[in-house]
């Protein structure tokens, strides 16, 4: 494959195929594991044509995603030119500071030869001779910057390597003996020394936790840092990341500083997927099927999961005490009990619809819909707090993850639908049937405060302070806050509105998501000014308001009504019962 055109964003791509079939059908995969959207990545080619030993031949799209070879002479070549401008971790980008791919987005499966070895040329940059290549394929035969020939067992492994390429920064270290690399394009400013001593001791944790051996030979962390961005893909021996550059530590800068603490979150959450998705994953996957959508009910034990042991891999490595990270979790907790659709969507519908639903968000996903990652997250807290109370206890989460690893995941064998409740309620014994069954295909809230209590801590809900509380803490001050009831941000001379939450005000008074407020009280509405008008009335009141709706001009009146308790926050019980102060130490250790 040739970096072609930067200017124009083109990867062109050749698939050298010997002794192909009288009619030989590519495919272009619609979506990429690990982010459950259909991105049909066929739409991004921009030329395409097919040759043989004599010269040109016949090719036919016969599909969304697939273009079908006639009868050819000796070696099949397909050529294509695809336009990569994706500035994430799932796709494709490529301009005059930086390349980056997934295979999914650009390499062809030839019908019927998936299975074979494949080799993989990456032309040297003919523009960019300081551009270095970075990726955990095998490589064959390359030059100092990784430019020249890959490896790879089957297709399936070509596409689960992502390349980043260009002007990088590279820092090596060891977890449990196994190599590893952190890789950073983009823009920052950094120690990476520190970052990369930090890095090996969250491994450590991860690799000990699954019993020391690793799945792989090497990681590789493929990170960008950029203004404002935040997010992560996993891979076999990798993981694609996109985050704030002002997320990386200062050089010099003590302590674990907040944005610090979410870049180390996102490369727990990314690094515990080489077990827990990669290789431990539902039946429904294996295999990928890559043109159309692969249905499961069980998102929600990969995905939140994860995000719940991402937190504690945080706590368990030492990177992070006690306090903070009771804080980050009612940080989580906050994000979940802001949602009113939790009451309407259950987990296991969220994992299943996540194809259609999650990954294609509109102005009411708030009101019907629930994250699989931030719900899931919740009731794996749940379910661990509750088996380490249960009378007499009989397991942890720790341990059905780690039997999904040894039954499942070590043996390369996919998780049934009914895998994981099966075997939660094997290890954990009888009674967590009928709570794990509420928690999953119910959507009520598990109990947190009695769940907390047994453990020395107490779980409160308060009213948000401004539109930038984020929760973790208890309320600054006791007053008792009028609330809006929707989401807005700056338009014009108003504010426009993104989300109108049910049963709340905003949706009482007639606005709907795209109405822009221009006066609250006769008064020009700002993000500030409307808190403070609201501060001024008691419940039950009245306020006129005028919006925009499209460009009419309309009234109506608001009625007063308290912020609902939904910012949650977890304080530690200086004096528990002795019961509760064992239960918690050995969940948070001695802090």
């Amino acid at each position: 494959m040739q970096l072609a055109d930067p200017d124009r964003h083109h990867f062109i791509v050749e698939c050298r195929l010997e002794n192909p079939a009288s009619r030989q059908a590519f495919t272009l995969p619609s979506w990429i594991p690990g982010s459950y959207l259909l991105r049909e990545f066929a739409r991004h080619v921009v030329a395409i044509d097919a040759r043989d030993d004599e010269g040109p031949v016949a090719l036919e799209q016969e599909a969304k995603g697939t273009w079908v070879a006639g009868e050819s002479v000796g070696a099949l070549v397909l050529r294509a030119t695809i336009h990569a401008f994706d500035l994430s971790v799932r796709g494709a980008y490529f301009d005059r500071g930086r390349a980056f791919f997934n295979g999914t987005a650009l390499f062809f499966e030839p019908e019927g030869r998936a299975g074979e070895a494949i080799e993989l040329t990456l032309d040297p940059s003919l523009h960019a001779s300081d551009w270095q290549v970075a990726t955990a394929m095998t490589p064959a035969d390359i030059d100092a910057r990784g430019f020249g020939r890959y490896l790879a067992a089957d297709y399936g492994e070509l596409i689960d390597h992502p390349f980043e390429i260009g002007r990088l920064a590279v820092v090596e270290f060891k977890a449990a003996d196994v190599p590893h690399r952190l890789v950073i394009a983009g823009h920052f400013d950094t120690d990476l020394d520190r970052v990369a001593t930090d890095l090996a001791q969250l491994c450590t944790a991860q690799i000990d936790f699954f019993g020391r051996t690793a799945p792989f030979r090497g990681y590789t962390f493929l990170g960008l840092a950029v203004g404002d961005g935040y997010g992560g893909l996993e891979h076999r021996a990798s993981s694609s990341l996109i985050f704030r550059r002002t997320d990386l530590p200062k050089p010099g800068e003590p302590g674990m500083p907040r944005g610090y603490q979410r870049f180390l979150g996102l490369c727990s959450h990314e690094y515990f997927h080489s077990w827990h998705i990669k290789r431990t994953k539902p039946a429904a996957f294996m295999p990928y099927l890559l043109d159309r959508r692969n249905l499961t009910r069980l998102l929600w034990v990969f995905e939140g999961i994860t995000s719940y042991y991402q937190e504690r891999f945080l706590l368990l490595s030492g990177l992070l005490g006690a306090e903070a990270h009771l804080r980050r979790l009612a940080e989580g907790l906050t994000r979940v009990y802001r949602v009113p659709g939790r009451y309407r969507q259950t987990l296991e519908q969220s994992s299943f619809n996540a194809w259609d639903r999650l990954y294609k968000p509109h102005p009411n996903s708030a009101n019907q819909d629930v994250s699989y990652y931030g719900k899931g997250a919740l009731v794996a807290l749940a379910l661990d707090l509750a088996l380490r109370s249960a009378e007499p206890p009989r397991a942890t989460l720790d341990d059905i993850v780690l039997e999904l690893w040894r039954r499942f995941g070590s043996r390369d064998i996919g998780l049934p639908e009914d895998g994981f409740e099966t075997l939660a309620i094997e290890l954990g014994g009888d009674g967590i049937r009928d709570w794990l069954s509420v928690a999953t295909r119910g959507t009520a809230d598990p109990d947190l405060r009695t769940l907390f209590g047994r453990f020395g801590l107490r779980f409160e809900l308060r009213q948000a302070e401004g539109p930038r509380d984020a929760g973790g803490t208890p309320a600054r001050q006791e007053t008792l806050r009028p609330a809006l009831g929707a989401d807005f941000e700056a338009h014009g001379a108003g504010l426009r509105l993104t989300i109108v939450f049910d049963g709340q005000p905003a949706e009482a008074a007639g606005l709907a998501p795209g109405d822009i407020i221009v006066a609250l009280d006769r008064i020009q509405a700002t993000g500030d000014s409307i808190a403070e008008i609201l501060a001024r009335y008691d419940e039950g009141d009245e306020i006129e308001l005028s919006f925009f709706r499209g460009d009419v001009l309309m009234e109506t009146h608001l009625t007063v009504a308290p912020a609902p308790r939904d910012t949650c926050f977890i304080a530690i019980d200086d004096d528990p019962p002795g019961d509760a102060l064992a239960r918690r130490r050995a969940w948070l250790g001695d802090g």
